[in-house]
């Protein structure tokens, strides 16, 4: 067995609008990691993106490399660890479900676990909670979920999305803890149906590849966008700017504060000029659907 180890995963999107804790999209954006078999083990953040200081037994990477490696019954050898993200923290993009499918994948590769893609798809999900950024950062692509009551996943897969993204970083930060806190607990019964038709309509559009319905129906949620909304840097300002310089639609990534438009490709170059003119105090990325989910190369 090899001894050392290039690991990538991709980040992701959520919801898409309506398509609340089951509709993910991997995106071009990721999590890297350079893994070495050594005597004690260190983890070393290549950039901004990671803790300033932190204990190795506290960092989510090793708890979850620890944690899956102890459920299959193996010790987890000690690893030198360089990880770099192109994933912001807390800023709806995935980076945790991206930390722990990377986890998991760090465990399977260093202590030979030889699990199957849908061991990781259960796995990912039950620890992240819900499987849309989970699936989508092991998979790739565009992922519809479901997760039952044991912790098993259905998904149906989707690649070739030909669209554009671009996503809105904000320069803070907001815990999904936080964003859960403003949602309701319950809806009337004809307030759900409605909410549940919309996001029907959105997959049913996602995988017809209609991205003018896409569009109409990402922004046209009823289950968190309308309570986060008030959380969301400029949220009113950059759906209204993105439908007039052409994007389908715009969206909450996850529970934000990233918000993310689907764009023709055809528009993207003018589109970010546009976006980069108007609202400079976000960081402002063109992007695509990742087509390939997790990725590990032998060095």
């Amino acid at each position: 067995m090899s001894k050392k180890w290039q690991i990538s995963v991709p980040g992701s999107t959520a919801n898409l609008g309506p398509g609340f804790d089951s509709i993910g999209l991997g995106l071009s954006l990721y999590l890297k990691l350079d893994i070495t078999l050594q005597d004690t083990w260190e983890i070393i953040h290549l950039d901004n993106n990671g803790p300033s200081e932190f204990e190795i037994e506290d960092h989510l990477l090793y708890v979850i490399a620890k944690r899956i490696a102890d459920q299959y019954g193996k010790k987890l050898p000690a690893c030198r660890v360089e990880m770099a993200s192109e994933l912001p923290l807390a800023r709806g993009l995935g980076s945790s479900a991206a930390a722990i499918v990377a986890g998991i994948e760090l465990a399977n590769q260093v202590c030979d676990l030889k699990l199957t893609i849908q061991d990781k798809l259960n796995l990912s999900s039950q620890i992240e909670g819900h499987p849309d950024n989970a699936t989508a950062s092991v998979l790739g692509g565009l992922t519809i979920s479901s997760m039952d009551e044991n912790g098993v996943v259905d998904t149906l897969h989707i690649n070739d999305i030909e669209a554009s993204f671009v996503v809105y970083i904000p320069d803070v930060e907001l815990k999904t803890s936080e964003s859960r806190s403003v949602l309701p607990e319950s809806f009337d019964r004809s307030y759900a149906v409605r909410a549940s038709a919309n996001a029907n309509m959105l997959a049913a559009s996602l995988m017809a590849k209609d991205f003018v319905r896409v569009g109409r129906y990402m922004e046209s949620d009823f289950f968190h966008e309308p309570f986060r909304s008030k959380l969301i840097p400029q949220y009113t300002e950059i759906h209204a700017a993105a439908k007039a310089a052409g994007a389908y639609g715009t969206a909450l990534s996850g529970a934000g504060p990233t918000l993310i438009s689907i764009i023709p490709s055809a528009i993207a170059d003018d589109f970010v000029v546009a976006m980069n003119t108007q609202f400079p105090e976000h960081h402002i990325i063109l992007t695509k659907a990742d087509e390939e989910g997790i990725q590990v190369a032998f060095a």
